[in-house]
């Protein structure tokens, strides 16, 4: 395979002045990168838009696990990669596919330890990029599911609530709610399984909405709710809460209501009555990156055995074109999504 001269890869434009939109990042055109002795140089298939790098790209908070992202730097994220050229003794050859860290790009350079071979179990490559060892984590490791529980995924429609909710369902449980924004995603959950799903729409912020959000998941939940799997924080976050049985389990995953918000935030504020989580035994547990990549080489043969069965879906979306994914993640950060949000690059010119 030829590598061109110069390249295209995406950089942060400007910070972004709220929600993140389309101009806050551009195109570039740079050299190919070179690689170093002993590195693997990588021509990007697919690359993931995630809502997290929404606040990543402006003050990042302490305590975050990844660099941030400045003015003129490249944005980065998962990717699905096909092997250019490797040194002798990696264990790689030309024509491989492997999972790295430095998407939006066009063309990486990595180190053969940071680089994962995709594996036989799952015959669509980008089905590697799905991000359902984080639910499968959870349900499996974190906050086990027991059979017969009443589990609650917030953001239900996103990468890992579209998986989460199908995933708890296999692994047993009794019932499955969902929250979305949208009665359009709303109907497509019902369709993946979900027994019961939330509308909590974006117009009409205020109390009130905390209060009809509240009303919804005690119709659904009357008896309450045993696991919750929040991806969204805030109100939602709160009503959950304040539903636990006793002896529940609650694992905090994201906090989309802050990354997807007029102004994102990795920390918006959640109010708990610490009373009612003392004396009904609530387990509160943050996850993390910690033991991620034990999950994530557990979750692709399970993830893999089920697609081969027709017991799980893997909704998603394919963007078509390095140049779209500007917009495509500020349309993403919109809400117009449903599941995982992939940019396809195709193959490379022989």
């Amino acid at each position: 395979m030829s590598v061109p001269e110069t390249v295209r890869e995406i950089h942060l434009a400007r910070r972004p002045q709220g929600r993140p939109v389309a101009a806050d990042l551009v195109v570039v055109e740079t050299p190919a990168p070179k690689p170093a002795a002993g590195q693997v140089l990588l021509r990007n298939r697919w690359f993931l838009l995630f809502a997290g790098l929404a606040t990543l790209l402006g003050d990042t908070p302490p305590g975050t696990p990844f660099p941030p992202i400045e003015p003129g730097d490249t944005l980065f994220g998962p990717a699905v990669a096909e092997v250019v050229d490797a040194p002798a003794g990696s264990g790689l050859r030309p024509g491989d596919l492997v999972v790295h860290s430095r998407g939006w790009r066009e063309y990486a350079v990595a180190d053969p330890a940071e680089l994962t071979p995709l594996v036989e179990e799952l015959t669509d490559p980008a089905a590697h990029l799905a991000p359902g060892s984080v639910g499968y984590g959870v349900l499996t490791r974190t906050a086990p599911v027991r059979p017969g529980d009443t589990v609650l995924v917030t953001g239900a429609a996103g990468g890992v609530g579209t998986l989460a909710g199908q995933t708890a369902r296999l692994l047993g449980a009794g019932t499955v709610i969902g929250t979305t924004g949208s009665p359009a995603k709303a109907e497509r959950l019902r369709e993946l399984g979900y027994d019961a799903v939330l509308v909590d729409e974006r117009t009409g912020d205020g109390p009130g909405r905390a209060e009809r959000f509240a009303r919804q998941l005690a119709e659904a939940a009357p008896d309450g709710i045993d696991l919750l799997i929040d991806n969204v924080g805030g109100h939602q976050a709160e009503a959950a809460l304040a539903a636990t049985r006793p002896g529940a389990r609650a694992a905090l995953v994201g906090v989309l209501s802050g990354q997807l918000g007029d102004t994102p935030s990795a920390h918006p504020p959640l109010r708990l009555d610490a009373f009612q989580l003392i004396i009904k035994g609530v387990q509160l547990i943050g996850c993390g990156s910690a033991g991620q990549a034990e999950a994530e080489a557990a979750w692709r043969p399970r993830f893999g055995e089920w697609l081969r069965e027709g017991r799980i879906a893997f909704p998603h979306v394919r963007v078509n074109g390095l140049e779209r994914a500007p917009q495509a993640f500020q349309e993403m950060t919109e809400g117009r999504y449903f599941g995982t949000v992939l940019v396809e690059l195709g193959e490379a010119p022989s």
